[in-house]
């Protein structure tokens, strides 16, 4: 594990990320990180980035979250009061997804994403044509130690583990949590015990990730 601050400017990390790809075939570098740690900011900054210094579009966002289950699933296996911890997501569906952008590189693989508006993932959403050659995936628990999430970091060329103060932390996701529709006060609820049970699981995994970036950034929660 390196762990190396500056590096948290996106235009390092995404050169960093483009000297990863190989000379043919495709990179999957992944930014995993507590909810609230800035994560989903970071991975689009970089993206961005990578297109910009290409000059053309060859890097692509997948984020974690469009593996969410439905509303109605997490109410049928009684998991609503808990979503997004790791067994709300669809772990497998996830895993086949990441190897299908590995290896189909003749045609456009199509990711879904997850609507905040809606609270809903939404199919089919993030396209990945042929020309992409770094894919930046995103989310909490891409260095879980259990299946299926443990075959996610063999799929990886890096792995990149947003650090973020616990305080600014809490702070951003009470905000968020606000801004999509809830009380404060069921927002800081909300955030302090299902978030902060999740962070309880994810915080560890940073011991294996490749890279440790400073999240306590001025940006959006993630």
């Amino acid at each position: 594990m390196e762990s190396d601050r500056p590096r948290t400017d996106p235009a390092i990390l995404a050169r960093r990320a483009a000297a990863l790809v190989p000379d043919t075939g495709r990179a999957l570098v992944g930014i995993a990180g507590s909810p609230g740690s800035g994560k989903t900011t970071l991975a689009r900054a970089v993206v961005a980035a990578a297109n910009e210094q290409a000059g053309r579009e060859v890097a692509a966002y997948l984020p974690m979250d469009g593996f969410h289950l439905a509303d109605a699933t997490l109410a049928s296996l009684g998991r609503s009061e808990r979503k997004g911890a790791i067994d709300t997501f669809d772990g497998w569906g996830f895993v086949a997804l990441l190897q299908r952008v590995l290896s189909e590189r003749d045609r456009t693989v199509y990711a879904p994403a997850f609507d905040r508006a809606v609270g809903e993932p939404v199919a089919g959403s993030i396209p990945i044509g042929p020309a992409v050659r770094l894919v930046v995936v995103e989310g909490n628990y891409l260095l879980a130690p259990e299946e299926p999430w443990v075959r996610v970091r063999d799929l990886l060329a890096e792995s990149w583990f947003v650090a973020t103060d616990d305080d600014e932390r809490l702070r951003r996701l009470v905000e968020r949590h606000v801004r999509h529709g809830r009380s404060p006060e069921a927002a800081r609820a909300w955030a302090t015990d299902v978030d902060g049970a999740n962070a309880a699981l994810i915080e560890p995994t940073a011991a294996t990730a490749t890279l440790i970036v400073d999240g306590g950034l001025p940006v959006a929660a993630a």
